[in-house]
């Protein structure tokens, strides 16, 4: 049974178990954890009851609005209700090729906590991602959580301390019933795991491989998941490889084009690099220098700058109220 480790935002872990908090990679050796330290401190999301507030005066009314408006992380959650389709794969090479940009965060001497500005999350109970992660190590160039089992950490994604980007990668279902209004995720753990993520999204990236198996899950994934929510998605073709030809590619493109989505125009092909790479403890930018390896991380970083992944994610604002009818206004003559 995994257990999670405490988090705290100054002190290092004591390595005792507190099943509240999220499970960094990097947070320190927990007793009844699996995972290894990497020596960071962790972090802990900070529960939206304590969020201090302060008086902020203008010239018209006085306003209480939260004290904690500096950055809001980008919550990029890759779904898709297939299995296969490489959702660990795109959200861990995109966490890294994201942190290769962002840097490795601001260091203490300068003000900062010295965390890394991108957090990987897996809500798969099926761990494959922490195994992956446990392979890379100390080398991992972002922090990582497994947090299926943690559904007010999950509704916490954005505030996490210091991260600018967070990748989720989330598990396939099966969705037995009919489309008769109903929540297709279902009932149970992984159902609400998945709800959680999904209402602090900010944005859903949709994997789909060129094969015709893949468009009916696809498509019920974001007509009866995506769409109702109101959240904005991609959809990127995976795992294409060239030697097949372009007609499943062609196929595929026009499948998405035909029912209106918006298509990501990297197509992130498919090599045995990627294959191997949880296997070997390597993230995209850690393949070696040679031809293969070059074009294999090209794919992602050029969908990280397409998607707009590398982009500092502005305050949060909170929504203008409108004005009350009938109010009129003061005209001096």
């Amino acid at each position: 049974m995994r257990t999670s480790c405490a988090i705290s935002s100054g002190a290092r872990p004591s390595g005792k178990c507190d099943p509240k908090g999220l499970h960094f990679r990097g947070a320190g050796n927990c007793a009844t954890s699996p995972h290894r330290s990497r020596g960071r401190t962790a972090r802990r999301v900070p529960a939206p009851k304590r969020t201090r507030t302060a008086k902020v005066t203008t010239s018209k009314t006085p306003q209480t609005r939260p004290i904690r408006e500096y950055l809001v992380a980008h919550v990029h959650v890759i779904l898709n209700q297939k299995g296969g389709v490489g959702k660990s794969t795109l959200a861990v090479n995109l966490a890294a090729v994201t942190a290769d940009v962002l840097g490795a965060g601001t260091a203490k001497s300068a003000g900062g906590d010295g965390q890394p500005p991108v957090v990987a999350v897996s809500i798969d109970p099926q761990g494959s991602a922490v195994w992956w992660s446990e392979r890379v190590g100390e080398d991992l160039p972002f922090d990582f959580v497994q947090a299926h089992d943690d559904l007010a950490g999950l509704a916490a994604l954005s505030r996490i301390p210091s991260a600018q980007h967070v990748f989720v990668d989330t598990p396939g279902w099966l969705d037995l019933a009919e489309d008769d209004g109903t929540d297709p995720l279902g009932k149970g753990a992984a159902a609400d795991a998945l709800r959680a993520v999904l209402s602090n999204a900010t944005d859903v990236i949709v994997p789909v491989e060129p094969e015709p198996l893949s468009f009916q899950p696809t498509q019920r994934t974001i007509e009866r998941v995506v769409k109702p929510r109101g959240l904005p998605f991609r959809v990127v073709i995976n795992n294409w490889d060239p030697r097949d030809g372009k007609a499943d590619l062609t196929q595929t493109r026009a499948f998405v084009e035909a029912q209106g989505w918006p298509l990501a125009r990297t197509v992130v092909r498919h090599y045995k690099l990627h294959t191997r790479a949880s296997a070997d403890g390597l993230v995209v930018t850690q393949y070696g220098a040679n031809r293969v390896a070059l074009q294999a991380r090209e794919d992602f970083f050029r969908l990280a700058l397409e998607v707009g992944l590398a982009a500092i994610p502005k305050p949060a604002r909170k929504p203008r109220t409108q004005k009350k009818q009938g109010a009129k206004k003061k005209v001096n003559v």
